[in-house]
């Protein structure tokens, strides 16, 4: 119980923690009241309890579509969800049913927590601690993202990514390695390395490649004549 109390206190700390909207003199009533991602988890603490706990079957999937009904979130459940987690935004959000979720984890409106294939077992992806992860990105399969990770805004994430790191793109790779152990929770996009930019320069320098090897043939054939 006590265990219990200590999720729910850090889940509602978590909100103003990341939100700088909810700090206002009365932001705790605008939590409560107005904050849907909030109310999805709190609904699915119950129904997770419900469900893995006391095994009562079949009602905690007509609670959980209820709240996707209320809420435009959707949370199987059987997702394992940690301490401090703070959905923004929320519409449109999906955590399937092995998704794994660490403590202190961040996601933003339209994110994806997706399984592939139709085995059974394991087949959502299990987030690291400290993770942000961007607006419509989709974290597919069962894979491993580590902790400290930022994941960019629509980045389709498909492989496992090692901790502390940066991905974007479709699919996501790693843009950036950084020794920094905790990840903005504001996920300033700006700061997001500019992946067409990358490829701009990456053409550039082998067209410079290019250049200096077709030097080098003229070269050649000037010496020979």
């Amino acid at each position: 119980m006590a265990n219990t109390l200590r999720t729910l206190k850090r889940d509602f700390q978590a909100c103003f923690e990341r939100d700088p909207a909810a700090r206002t003199t009365l932001g705790f009533l605008e939590v409560l009241f107005t904050y849907s991602g909030y109310h999805a988890l709190l609904a699915h603490r119950l129904i997770h309890f419900l469900h893995a706990t006391l095994r009562i079957p079949v009602l905690p999937r007509i609670l959980a579509q209820i709240v996707r009904f209320l809420t435009g979130i959707e949370i199987h459940p059987g997702a394992r969800i940690g301490p401090g987690f703070f959905i923004d935004h929320g519409m449109g959000v999906v955590i399937g049913e092995t998704a794994e979720i660490g403590e202190n984890v961040t996601i933003y409106q339209d994110v994806t927590l997706g399984g592939t294939g139709t085995e059974r077992g394991k087949r959502h992806p299990t987030i690291g601690g400290h993770v942000v992860i961007g607006a419509g990105a989709k974290v597919l399969g069962n894979i491993t993202i580590g902790s400290h990770v930022k994941i960019g805004a629509g980045s389709v994430v498909i492989h496992p990514v090692p901790d502390n790191s940066t991905v974007v793109g479709v699919p996501a790779e790693v843009v950036r390695r950084e020794g920094v152990q905790k990840a903005s929770a504001a996920l300033d996009h700006g700061d997001l390395p500019d992946p067409v930019e990358e490829l701009k320069d990456r053409i550039r320098a082998l067209q410079k490649e290019i250049e200096a090897v077709e030097e080098t043939l003229k070269n050649q054939a000037r010496n020979k004549n």
